[in-house]
């Protein structure tokens, strides 16, 4: 799950609310180590991913940068090359333990 969390930072446009809201849902998934919770705690759960997505926008809002912003295509071109190499290293170690 933790690598559905994305940087949210410095982007060209800007991130959404519903990308905010995304990224509190998948922390909250992994803190409660539940992807959907019970009945019970579903109120609890809601919550969290308000408060979560709250402070997340406060920051984003609030941080600054002299960096140019980043370009969500190049992220995701990065994001892909990453995925392929540790894909080859799981290959690699998987054959040579055969």
């Amino acid at each position: 799950m933790c690598r559905n969390i994305r940087v949210l930072h410095n982007f060209d446009p800007p991130t959404t609310d519903d990308e905010v809201r995304e990224a509190a849902l998948q922390f909250v998934r992994k803190v409660s180590g539940s992807t959907y919770p019970s009945r019970a705690n579903t109120e609890a759960f809601d919550h969290a991913i308000d408060e979560i997505a709250d402070a997340t926008r406060r920051l984003l809002d609030e941080l600054v940068t002299k960096a140019p912003p980043k370009s969500r295509e190049h992220e995701a071109i990065k994001g892909r090359e990453r995925h392929e190499k540790r894909m080859e290293r799981e290959v690699r170690i998987r054959t040579a333990a055969t």
